[in-house]
């Protein structure tokens, strides 16, 4: 499902080609929005969430004929990619895009993805969590997809292990105060604080950092596509990624998602800062430790900023060479903006979703045994409901994270400069991209 972020390396050098994909979209609506064969593409848990809803929206639109495909992730960023570059050849009807994604696949390959505002998605508007909208819709006027996951940055932390080590996590205010709780988090119970992929090995190493910046509301671009590399928030996020290291409080989670999990199960990291989705991942895996857990959003990088940030999400975009646009429209509509598709997708596999009223159901206020009968759903909705800005991830994102993952890197094994590097990195973008930088 749409969580660690996994750059579009395959995008990069893919130069655009329209084709005859953006003649559908130029067009308007085509096909009817009752009949047609519509196939989806996702992957793994969404793939499996979006087929469990196909029986009770063939009921209500007996004239659709739905085939949903698991094409598992990361596969799917290279099929559609191929299939852009062909002009919308072999595509899906309905693809399912993560945010990191989406900018690119728009900005290289223009009516590649039909535009979803004739066919009626602009009434659905105000219907998704602060700051989704403009990632969708960047001149809000063309609707490039709709908003389906939205995972907040989440702190899930050993209770057992701060209770020990004799901290109390909700105190937490900053991350500086939270370095010196993982000092102490050390010395008591052995645990490193937290863990971070330190060579990049895997391509979303940067995890991490990146939410840091987040939560300062900034990112590697500007809305204006800017490069903020090197700003005082990046430097100031590399500058703590530094000082948590220096202290030893940071496993090396070299070899991704398996070291990660390994990790996980022996107890080596009391904190996990990743996102919404996570949490079913660490019942998962150790169910024995229920009532060890709990989680809590993550302390503020500034004493008095915000602990909520909406750090990825996924979408679902109707491919321009589509020949049943409405059809497919007819799908996204009863999957995305029916709270009741929404209250499934979070019941089967705990995928988040970006539209605010699914979150009257009591499915997201009940309490979790597992979390030490702690509301899960009501600390994640505090972020999602917070105001918060759109970012720009652009057709550049994989270069940046590239760098950005080298710099942090650096830091880490050879305690290099934060500013120096990310400087550094911040020139090498604009000499690779022509984009200019903010300073």
């Amino acid at each position: 499902m749409g969580g660690a972020l996994t750059a579009g390396v395959g995008l990069a050098g893919v130069t655009g080609c329209s084709g005859s994909a953006g003649t559908a979209a130029d067009g308007g609506a085509v096909g009817e929005k009752d009949k047609g064969r519509i196939t989806i593409w996702s992957w793994q848990g969404p793939a499996a969430e979006l087929k469990a809803l196909t029986p009770e929206f063939s009921r209500k639109f007996p004239g659709i004929e739905v085939t949903v495909e698991d094409i598992g992730n990361p596969a799917i960023w290279d099929k559609i990619t191929t299939g852009l570059a062909g002009g919308g050849q072999g595509l899906a009807d309905v693809l399912h895009i993560g945010v990191d994604y989406l900018p690119g696949y728009v900005e290289k390959f223009p009516g590649g993805l039909a535009d979803l505002a004739p066919l009626g998605a602009t009434a659905h508007k105000d219907a998704f969590a602060p700051g989704l909208w403009q990632t969708v819709s960047p001149d809000n006027k063309r609707v490039n997809a709709l908003p389906w996951e939205a995972n907040s940055a989440g702190f899930y932390y050993r209770a057992d292990l701060f209770e020990k080590a004799g901290i109390d996590a909700d105190a937490l205010q900053t991350w500086d105060d939270t370095v010196e709780a993982g000092k102490q988090l050390k010395a008591k119970t052995g645990a490193f604080l937290l863990g971070i992929d330190k060579p990049a090995s895997q391509a979303d190493a940067a995890n991490f950092f990146q939410m840091l910046l987040q939560l300062q509301g900034t990112f590697y671009f500007d809305l204006a596509g800017r490069i903020t590399l090197d700003s005082p928030e990046a430097v100031k996020a590399m500058t703590l990624i530094k000082t948590l290291n220096d202290a030893d409080l940071v496993s090396d989670l070299a070899g991704g998602w398996n070291a990660l999990m390994s990790s996980l199960k022996q107890g080596t990291s009391a904190v996990l800062p990743w996102p919404t989705w996570f949490g079913g991942i660490i019942e998962e895996q150790v169910p024995d430790e229920g009532g060890k857990w709990k989680v809590r959003l993550p302390p503020a990088v500034r004493r008095g900023g915000s602990n909520a940030a909406t750090v990825n999400s996924t979408h679902l975009a109707v491919a321009g060479s589509s020949k049943h646009q409405a059809a497919a429209w007819s799908f996204i509509e009863f999957a995305l903006t029916r709270p009741a598709s929404q209250v499934q997708i979070y019941r089967g596999k705990g995928i988040a979703p970006a539209l605010m009223t699914a979150y009257e159901d009591a499915v997201f206020h009940e309490p979790s045994t597992f979390f030490s009968g702690q509301k899960k759903g009501e600390v994640f909705l505090a972020a999602l409901k917070a105001p918060q800005p759109a970012f720009n991830y652009t057709a550049d994102y994989a270069r940046a994270l590239k760098l950005v993952t080298d710099a942090q890197s650096k830091v880490l094994l050879k305690g290099a400069d934060p500013a120096r590097v990310l400087k550094d990195a911040a020139d090498q973008l604009a000499q690779q991209t022509g984009r200019k930088v903010v300073r």
